[in-house]
């Protein structure tokens, strides 16, 4: 009996170390993508950075911040789903190793995450009231109204 059971066990590691395999390698090229993405928007600003247009800057540096969004999901989502499916797999150390690497991970990439979602959404320029848009008359009899 505790053959068979251990027999099972071990055809169940067998099984799922090829899924869990994947999954770290779908992870991996996850990471590598988004960090070639964002690396790419860094030479398109230094690019920019000698060019005339200032739009074309500020829009780039709006792409930089979700290309750091997106790794810093990547970073820390991959080895989550990979602990929860290595879990379900029994492989529960393997499930640790990825739960303990997403902590890990997640320590620096959260802050990162915050900055990059601020400069999403950034806070209300201040701006000053310009003149009145309407004509205003001044005391002393003084008009300076069109026509009057």
């Amino acid at each position: 009996m505790l053959g068979r059971m251990m027999s099972e066990a071990a055809g169940t590691g067998r099984r799922g170390g090829p899924i869990v395999g994947f999954l770290v390698l779908l992870w991996v090229c996850g990471l590598i993508a988004a960090v070639v993405w964002w690396v790419g928007i860094g030479l398109e600003q230094w690019s920019a950075s000698y060019g005339d247009q200032p739009g074309e800057f500020e829009d780039l540096r709006r792409r930089a911040s979700v290309a750091l969004l997106v790794a810093a999901f990547v970073a820390t989502a991959g080895p989550a789903l990979i602990a929860l499916v290595a879990y379900q797999l029994r492989l529960v150390r393997t499930a640790v190793v990825f739960l303990v690497l997403t902590v890990v991970i997640a320590v620096p990439a959260v802050p990162f995450a915050v900055l990059a979602g601020r400069d999403l959404d950034p806070a209300p320029a201040v701006t000053t009231p310009g003149p009145p848009g309407h004509c205003v008359e001044h005391s002393g009899g003084d008009t300076r109204c069109p026509g009057g």
